[in-house]
């Protein structure tokens, strides 16, 4: 009976009323903001399937014959298997190249006292407030000069260049979540500053290295008027994402095509992002919990 006189005083708490209002609001628009983001992969993947009639008359709904050989049109038409070869490289070269040199930066930054650390983070946050087509015409003569005009291997250089800023500064401040008290105790054992670097400082940072190199991925990934206009239209150079405008040129505006093409490019994204969304999910807790 008092259990039953509680819970009735509760429901007539405005207070209480009022939380549990916003609760349900909350719930509202966390679905809300789930259906926002899956309503356009609905639409995507149900358009590969279709041809133009069906995608302008039933735009949401799956009616008429199933166009697979989209599928195949895409593929062949804009050379994806090389595009996607293209695009692996440049994004996997360009994060390693970027982790290998914001990692050790970020130690450094981390590690260090007064106006030397001030100084330092001021000029990497500067680097990446720098914007993009500011940096157009300069890297554009840079790789002419160095004879890497319209090549994978300066466009790895030029991307891996502009995502080290924000990286450095990024990993910077996970670093400064390590205690300083077990490298003291490593460098106590005898280990040097790479050996505490390696062993101690990076496992603990993991997590956040995997968000910086998720952010990285997303940004190489779906690169294109850099990689257009540095790395080229050639079928041997072209991202995935400088071949796929090529479809709505060479399929006479069949959608269906393109949006298959689309959904290709979008697999190797998603399988990344499978395959590290624990850790980043980690990162994002544990940042929480320090907080």
């Amino acid at each position: 009976m008092a259990r039953d006189d509680a819970s009735g005083r509760r429901s007539r708490n405005p207070a209480f009323a009022r939380a549990n209002s916003g609760k349900y609001l909350a719930h509202l628009a966390a679905w809300g903001y789930v259906a926002l983001l899956v309503l356009p992969l609905y639409y995507l993947l149900i358009s590969s399937v279709k041809d133009n009639v069906a995608i302008f008359n039933d735009p949401f709904l799956l009616t008429g014959e199933l166009r697979f050989d989209n599928f195949t049109k895409a593929i062949e038409q804009a050379a994806l298997p090389q595009a996607i070869v293209n695009s692996v490289y440049v994004t996997v070269a360009a994060e390693a190249l970027t982790l290998a040199v914001a990692l050790p930066a970020a130690y450094a930054i981390a590690r260090a006292r007064g106006r030397l650390r001030q100084l330092a983070e001021s000029v990497f946050g500067l680097g990446f407030l720098i914007p993009g087509f500011a940096a157009l015409v300069p890297s554009v003569m840079l790789a002419i000069t160095l004879g890497l005009f319209q090549t994978r291997e300066f466009l790895i250089l030029l991307l891996g260049a502009s995502a080290i800023p924000l990286s450095v500064l990024l990993l910077a401040q996970a670093i400064r979540s390590v205690p300083t008290e077990l490298e003291e105790s490593a460098v106590i054992d005898g280990a040097g500053p790479a050996r505490v670097f390696w062993s101690i400082v990076l496992p603990l940072t993991i997590p956040s290295v995997v968000v910086v190199a998720i952010l990285n991925f997303l940004s190489f990934w779906n690169e294109y008027f850099f990689a257009l206009v540095i790395g080229g239209t050639g079928v041997g150079v072209r991202t995935v994402q400088v071949a796929l405008p090529t479809l709505s040129a060479t399929t006479n505006a069949q959608f269906g095509v393109l949006a298959a093409g689309v959904v290709v490019s979008l697999v190797p994204v998603y399988v990344v992002y499978g395959f590290l969304a624990r850790k980043m999910e980690g990162a994002v807790l544990a940042g929480a919990l320090k907080g």
